[in-house]
């Protein structure tokens, strides 16, 4: 079995082992298991039933992760997709007045679309027209988002009403996380495998001897509906005119945000070809159509590419194997979540940062002599971190690149695809 494994996911190729890829693929787990929480308290405020939304995320993110390691091989890691919840709960439901279960079509129907954009081949054709400055660009910027999300769980940085943020007080959660940190920092620079995970697990231990967690009162639970939710989505319902507007601004925030993140993750992963264009993309985007549409049988929101894969990334995960891996650590969470919860945000935030840091090293290959390249890259980078959203920034930045180009007067360096990521990214900010 361990020889097939091997051989299946190209060990050898990838100059990778099981050690490596199981300790990356927990250091993923680790990295996200908050969506276990996090989710089904958004989609609570939509009636959905909270406990059952628990097992709907975890099967969801289970169920997507294991087709991208087996589909396309890949260490990425797909689950519920922050901000798309949101939109889900607060606006189809809550603001629109959409019944959930109709919403939950409403999803389906915007992975059905965006899975025939995969099968013939324009998602490809708009990753490949996007020009190597924005899409290191992509990296700086999502690089810069997921440090701001670690420094504010960490609560180093803090809301405030009169500069918008601030420092916040190095209390003793802060302190905690950061000694945590501090041991990120000194594995990583000893080159020692595992540095993530050993930090969150250093700091959720200081957290528990000091008390600022609760040691959990079972391990296991077997709380978990899954027919509460399973099956329940309104796809004929979702089919009518007036929501078509809802389908495509899901699909269009699920495709830039897809891109960008599998961009990103998979130029770490050295899962580029020698253009700079991402292997096996197909697939990738294929499976993150795909995921989504089975998420919304399942009973949860709209499932995208998680950046947090990252984390296992920068562990060493190079192939599937880690992304069974953390699967499998989310199938075991159904069962764990007690245990799960005990690791706060706070001690997880800190490999985020780490994370971002790395990432950032992607702006050595972006030329800002060059107003025409080296303008539309800043904004992707700022507008990503700070409007809180890599879809949005992406958008902004794609807009830019052909005002400047065009200005200037040089069509041809616009290629005919990146016209219509330009439309697309116009008709997002439209509806």
């Amino acid at each position: 079995m361990a020889g097939w494994l091997k051989r299946f996911f190209e060990f050898e190729k990838r100059q990778t082992n099981f050690h490596t890829e199981i300790i990356a693929g927990t250091t993923t787990f680790l990295a996200m298991a908050y969506i276990i929480f996090v989710n089904p308290s958004i989609l609570a405020a939509a009636g959905m039933d909270k406990t059952a939304q628990v097992t709907a995320t975890c099967l969801a993110t289970a169920v997507a992760t294991i087709l991208t390691a087996f589909v396309a091989k890949a260490p990425i890691a797909m689950a519920p997709g922050m901000g798309l919840n949101a939109f889900f709960a607060y606006t189809l439901v809550m603001h629109d007045k959409i019944r959930w279960e109709t919403a939950l079509g409403v999803v389906f129907l915007s992975g059905l679309f965006f899975f025939l954009l995969t099968v013939f081949g324009i998602r490809r054709k708009l990753v490949e027209a996007i020009p190597h400055s924005l899409i290191a660009a992509m990296s700086v910027g999502i690089g810069l988002f997921i440090t701001l999300i670690g420094l504010v769980n960490l609560g180093l940085i803090v809301k405030s009403e009169e500069t918008l943020i601030a420092a916040g007080h190095l209390h003793a959660t802060v302190l905690i996380g950061l000694a945590g940190f501090l041991v990120m920092i000194i594995l990583e620079m000893k080159n020692i495998r595992g540095s993530m995970i050993v930090g969150i697990l250093a700091a959720t231990l200081l957290a528990i001897a000091f008390g600022k967690v609760q040691a959990p009162q079972s391990l296991v639970t077997l709380k978990f509906n899954a027919a509460a939710l399973g099956f329940k989505m309104d796809v004929l319902g979702a089919f009518k005119w007036s929501f078509f507007g809802a389908i495509f601004t899901l699909m269009f925030m699920d495709m830039f945000d897809s891109i960008g993140s599998l961009v990103a993750c998979c130029s770490q992963a050295k899962l580029t070809d020698e253009k700079g264009n991402v292997r096996d993309l197909d697939k990738l985007l294929a499976v993150n159509a795909g995921a989504t549409m089975i998420g919304a049988a399942l009973g949860t929101s709209t499932t995208t590419t998680y950046v947090e894969s990252v984390v296992g990334i920068r562990q060493g995960a190079r192939t599937g194997f880690a992304s069974l891996v953390t699967a499998l650590w989310f199938l075991l969470g159904l069962l764990f979540a007690p245990l799960i919860a005990v690791v706060p945000a706070y001690a997880t935030a800190p490999a985020l940062v780490l994370v971002g840091f790395f990432m950032i090293r992607e702006v050595r290959n972006i030329d800002f002599t060059d107003m025409e390249e080296g303008f539309p890259a800043f904004v992707i980078m700022v507008m990503i971190a700070l409007c809180y959203s890599i879809s949005t920034g992406l958008a902004f930045g794609f807009i830019t690149f052909i005002v400047f180009k065009s200005i200037r007067g040089k069509w041809r360096d616009i290629k005919p695809v990146m016209w219509l990521i330009g439309l697309f990214s116009v008709v997002y900010f439209i509806l």
